[in-house]
């Protein structure tokens, strides 16, 4: 699948559908790009947090964070965050659409994911306080069957299952595994 084909698949598909939205609340409001950029196929965008950051040091996450109140919308933030994070440009950004809001389990955040399409080439400068390093993963090795697994945790009685993605030597999991794996059933009908 091309980046042009994957970009109208997300479209229709996230347009088709009403998208979960978290109710107002005790959780701290954040977003996040979900960026799918063109490297002769489509590759999804991760950042690795650095094991100085406040919260989910180390974990491989998408670019954002907490909205602001100066934020004009939640991809207004993640947009704000992108640029910050790893030096992606708003003007390079072309939104999908939103994806179902998220909620972190042990960290008490709902994330609004933006899917957005970078279609000139960029260069990532990571901020090395928040973020180490850029991550690109292939789509197609994100979506190849048994590119996930599961695992069932249980966390204050209650079990669930923990998705993981793994590609080079990284692990991708919690609420980021949660959102890829939304979208993947999204685009794809991956489950």
């Amino acid at each position: 699948m091309t980046i042009d084909e994957l970009a109208s698949l997300t479209r229709s598909r996230l347009a088709a559908r009403e998208r979960r939205v978290a109710p107002a609340g005790p959780l701290v409001r954040a977003a996040v790009l979900v960026p799918l950029v063109d490297r002769g196929e489509p590759c999804m965008v991760f950042a690795k947090r650095s094991e100085t950051v406040g919260s989910h040091r180390g974990q491989i996450s998408f670019p954002g964070g907490v909205v602001d109140p100066g934020d004009a919308s939640f991809l207004a933030a993640a947009l704000r965050e992108c640029e910050e994070e790893i030096g992606l440009p708003r003007s390079a950004v072309e939104p999908l659409g939103a994806l179902d809001d998220t909620e972190t389990v042990a960290t008490n955040f709902v994330i609004t994911p933006w899917v957005g399409v970078i279609r000139q080439p960029v260069s990532w400068r990571p901020d090395g306080e928040e973020i180490e390093r850029v991550i690109e993963v292939p789509f197609a090795e994100l979506a190849r069957p048994g590119g996930m697994r599961t695992e069932e945790w249980e966390r204050n009685g209650v079990r669930r299952p923990v998705y993981f993605f793994d590609y080079g030597g990284d692990t991708i999991w919690g609420a980021t595994a949660r959102i890829v794996k939304h979208y993947l059933d999204l685009v794809v009908g991956q489950s």
